[in-house]
């Protein structure tokens, strides 16, 4: 069994990461830690880890812990990804890993030289519903592709949320303006060339607010809109020639909708659905996770988990998007 810890009693790990732990099959949290014994003792409890630490230095030094979860604020992400694989731990770190591409390279060298598995924690690449997508697009069910649309919105006016803190480096962008680039990415093997963006800052806060992006993937392209101040809603619709595929609820099925792909047809008079109910993506991203760690294999027709370089990749983006809200006209990525 691969032995979990976890830095921080952060909300997406005792809501969704630390269930998810409990309920897989080759994992079992060993381990928790947060700079507030008693929260760290009380999470332990409710998930039966027969360890609990007041640091994050103490879990890491631990010889009972196989690997680490970190839902640290982003801006921390770094600096304790490096930590954990410096202590030889096996890392799965919530995203976005960075605010800046560069910021990634020298974790690569750690990870290698320490032979771990480090992976930035995108849940959708899991999904079964993400994988027929895939297989849909690139087995030419819809087509030629020509346009990719995505919506990803909530309303979040809290100073004290993390998400509305520049200092700990929130932002929609870093929040949530990753998954429709991660899934754009993932369906179509493709890398975009340039972007085009449009970027509001909350007067207060200082973050990103709201960002209207156009990137050019060159047989093909990509819109979207994020804000942390708008109706919540999720969509993401791939549109070809010969049909389209619609994701009812993209990035939390089951949340904002049913897990559930429909494929239409060229006319819009046939489509087929393909529903996934009670898929855990949560659950399948730590047990496969555990199992590549175990295994020290990664990759397309092994595990298929989510690299270090695959990150650079994604986080290049959002760092090409921010530059193009500053000007006029496309922004090399």
């Amino acid at each position: 069994m691969f032995r979990w810890g976890v830095l921080s009693t952060a909300k997406i790990g005792r809501e969704q990461v630390l269930p998810a732990i409990a309920d897989a099959e080759n994992g079992v949290l060993a381990a928790v830690a947060s700079r507030d014994p008693a929260k760290a003792r009380a999470l332990a409890d409710r998930f039966g880890a027969p360890h609990a630490f007041g640091s994050y230095d103490e879990l890491l030094a631990s010889r009972e812990v196989d690997g680490v979860y970190i839902p640290l604020p982003t801006a921390q992400h770094v600096e304790w990804t490096a930590k954990a694989i410096e202590a030889g731990k096996h890392v799965l770190v919530e995203k976005p890993l960075a605010l800046d591409a560069t910021a990634i390279e020298p974790l690569i060298a750690l990870r290698d030289a320490n032979k771990v598995l480090v992976c930035e924690a995108f849940m959708v690449i899991y999904h079964p519903q993400w994988m027929k997508v895939r297989e849909l697009v690139q087995a030419g069910a819809i087509g030629r592709l020509r346009h990719v649309q995505g919506a990803f919105s909530y309303y979040n006016v809290d100073p004290s949320n993390m998400r509305n803190r520049l200092d700990l480096g929130g932002g929609a962008l870093p929040d949530i303006g990753v998954y429709p680039v991660v899934a754009a990415r993932f369906v179509t093997n493709k890398e975009p060339l340039r972007v085009q963006a449009t970027v509001e800052r909350d007067a207060s806060f200082g973050t990103d607010v709201y960002s209207s992006v156009r990137a050019d993937f060159g047989g093909f392209e990509l819109s979207f809109y994020v804000s942390t101040q708008m109706a919540a809603r999720q969509a993401m619709v791939f549109h070809g020639d010969e049909g389209f595929i619609e994701v009812a609820s993209p990035f939390n099925a089951g949340l904002y909708d049913h897990h559930r792909v429909e494929l239409h047809n060229r006319k819009h008079t046939e489509a087929q659905i393909f529903r996934f109910p009670g898929t855990q993506q949560y659950r399948l991203e730590v047990e496969t996770f555990a199992r590549a760690a175990q295994s020290g294999e990664k990759g397309e027709g092994k595990e298929r988990v989510f690299t270090l370089e695959e990150s650079i990749l994604n986080q290049k983006v959002i760092d090409a998007i921010f530059r193009a809200g500053k000007k006029d006209g496309w922004e090399t990525v």
